[in-house]
């Protein structure tokens, strides 16, 4: 009997389609894994940005993750935005039940204007109850400047910043490059188990349709994981996804804002 390579994926709803659970489904579908959901909060959005935003109560968020890890499991977990510091409470209380081999934490913090999303108490929750039991995470620049610190220096190694934080918090890390400059964006893996670093580049693509990329590179590393590739491999196939739906969503218009990636360019136009 086949079975699926099973994604569960906790983050919050994006009625517009393009980011968080609505993106991570595409995504997991995409790269061959089954996903299921804990869903953290509802929004009303679109491709201009968030209009509104109600959370799910912690206890309908516990219900959801037992009901899903009793019956179906996970080969692997996903965790996007967690929105207040008892929803964060609660979601590692249920992760350190289950114990899921592979955890992947997108910690979604900062918004695209430099505003942070959480209030302190949620960050230092996130900090020391989630990430330390992830195998790796998946910051961009602002978010590791918000973990680590410090703002980032032109005249430091970019890789040095991903061993930093891997280091302060004992997990893996895949430190985005999106908001830097230059030809190529180059993200960084530090695998802190084996202090290797891998560099994963990619043409950078000039578009504005990348609503979701963050949340999409997260679900593709957890589904590739799920499959049982190595952190490096899993971290390159989804690199080369995520380029590869940026440079084929580029091609299209979706609302008036910034519009979604392609993910499922495989099927062709």
């Amino acid at each position: 009997m086949k079975t699926y390579p099973k994604l569960l994926i906790i983050a919050g709803s994006d009625s517009g389609g393009g980011a968080g659970i609505q993106a991570d489904i595409k995504s997991a579908g995409a790269c061959g894994a089954y996903s299921a959901t804990v869903i953290t909060a509802i929004t009303a959005q679109n491709t201009l940005g968030v209009n509104a935003i109600e959370g799910v109560s912690p206890q309908m968020i516990a219900n959801q993750f037992t009901a899903v890890m009793d019956d179906i499991g996970a080969d692997a977990v996903k965790i996007g935005m967690l929105h207040s510091k008892e929803v964060i409470e609660e979601v590692a209380k249920h992760l350190q039940h289950y114990k899921p081999k592979h955890i992947v934490i997108d910690p979604v913090m900062v918004a695209t204007s430099g505003d942070r999303l959480l209030q302190e108490d949620a960050i230092q929750a996130l900090m020391h109850q989630i990430i330390p039991q992830a195998e790796v995470m998946t910051p961009n620049v602002p978010e590791m400047e918000l973990l680590l610190g410090e703002t980032i220096k032109d005249s430091t190694e970019f890789s040095e910043y991903a061993k930093a934080l891997a280091e302060k918090f004992k997990v893996s890390v895949l430190l985005k490059a999106g908001h830097l400059k230059g030809d190529k964006s180059v993200d960084i893996l530090f695998n802190v188990k084996t202090k290797q670093i891998t560099k994963l580049s990619s043409p950078r693509i000039t578009t504005k349709n990348t609503h979701g990329t963050g949340c999409s590179l997260s679900s593709a590393l957890a589904s590739y994981l799920a499959q049982g590739f190595s952190l490096e491999d899993a971290s390159q196939k989804a690199k080369t996804f995520i380029y590869q739906a940026i440079e084929a969503g580029g091609d299209y218009k979706l609302g008036k804002g910034s519009g979604p990636i392609h993910h499922f360019y495989k099927l062709g136009d």
